[in-house]
């Protein structure tokens, strides 16, 4: 009987198999398009908005030297996804821990021997190729995390068990960013963290906890030092320094009110012609609202909020907890980061410097970003339930 049971069975768990698998497939061929048409779009706005910096900022005066720079990093980033998207993603926990150590190590570098632009050392310069240890921090930190939660599911009911360690993993880069100063990816690593967090078993006292101490802190660093405290008053009311640190948010509300509902046309941007600084990287959501208007700029709204919603999805249906936190992980940074560049951009939030996801010129941030979309479709496609030993 037990024999004739089983081999009925067999069936049945095929097709549920069969079913996951499909259901799989689905979700990522869904990401796929959706993080398809955001790198085509922020090529196209790339194209617009660095003509003008490439121009100048080049001897032959070639308008395409960093777009051109930035199709290369796409095409590094695909393939990074690629190997990521087929690389079980177990693999990332057995090497969370050094992985985590050699981002440290490298932060530690950015410090002492880092090229310092705009007052802060974020860079370090290997001949003709530019490391932001900062944005690998993001993924290493996230996957030690999640790997150190999974390890103590049974223990997370402990003060002590989620404090210490979770305190110190958190800590060391937190201390490490705000040396360089980086406040802006220091945000972006701990606010994730937090949702990975609450989305584990840690009791929820402990979050909230844990998250008003944060939040306390982070106020008190961002008024610490006096360019964040300037960028933070402008936030509350730009024109009152519109030839100081409310420029950048004054000009880029000038752009999107220019752009009124269907822009000014493909590369007919004003404000790239010096008006508005950085209008390639951390503004380029501007350029997009001006050329394409309202419409293009609630598009790409659109498009982050469906990752979101795809990323939450994949994470809910992870086969172990190790790949839920993961996910979790990896769309709550992805998805904060475009809140918070996109908040600074329309100016209902205090710019960070922060660059848009998979659309403002970047290669380091584009080569981990399309990395950890890698890993999401890795974890949709997962099949079995992981080891969570």
């Amino acid at each position: 009987m037990t024999d004739t049971a089983t081999r009925r069975s067999e069936p049945s768990h095929a097709r549920t198999r069969a079913r996951i698998r499909s259901a799989g497939g689905r979700r990522s061929a869904f990401l796929l398009v959706i993080v398809s048409m955001l790198l085509i779009i922020g090529l196209g706005a790339m194209l617009s908005a660095s003509s003008v910096v490439s121009i100048s900022s080049s001897a032959d005066s070639d308008q395409f030297r960093l777009f051109t720079k930035q199709v290369l990093w796409v095409g590094l980033g695909l393939s990074a996804l690629v190997i990521a998207a087929y690389v079980p993603y177990g693999l990332w926990r057995r090497i969370a821990l050094p992985v985590y150590v050699a981002v440290v190590a490298g932060l530690i570098l950015t410090v002492f021997i880092g090229d310092v632009r705009g007052g802060a050392a974020r860079w370090i310069v290997v001949g003709p190729i530019t490391i932001q240890v900062a944005e690998f921090a993001k993924f290493a930190t996230l996957s030690l995390l999640a790997a150190l939660l999974t390890k103590k599911r049974d223990l997370l009911g402990d003060f002590r068990h989620v404090v210490i360690p979770v305190g110190a993993l958190l800590g060391i880069v937190a201390i490490l960013l705000l040396a360089q100063p980086d406040f802006g990816n220091m945000l972006l690593i701990v606010v994730p963290a937090f949702i990975v967090l609450a989305a584990s078993t840690v009791p929820l006292r402990f979050v909230f906890g844990i998250g008003a101490l944060g939040t306390l802190g982070m106020t008190a660093l961002a008024m610490s030092a006096e360019y964040r405290k300037a960028r933070l008053l402008s936030f509350l009311n730009p024109f009152d320094y519109a030839q100081g640190s409310g420029l950048q948010a004054v000009q880029s509300m000038v752009a999107l009110g220019t752009g009124g509902f269907f822009g000014v046309g493909l590369g007919q941007s004003r404000a790239r012609w010096s008006w508005l600084p950085n209008a390639h990287t951390d503004f380029i959501f501007a350029i997009i609202g001006e050329e394409t208007g309202f419409a293009g700029a609630i598009i790409v709204v659109t498009l982050f909020a469906m990752l979101a919603s795809v990323g939450v999805s994949i994470a809910y249906r992870a086969p172990d907890m190790y790949g839920r936190l993961l996910a979790i992980g990896i769309v709550s940074w992805l998805s904060i980061q475009a809140l918070v560049n996109i908040g600074g951009v329309v100016a209902v939030l205090p710019i960070t410097g922060v660059p848009l996801p998979f659309i403002s010129s970047g290669g380091n941030a584009m080569l981990v970003n399309l990395f950890a979309i890698g890993v999401l479709l890795n974890i949709a496609r997962a099949r079995g339930v992981e080891s969570e030993s």
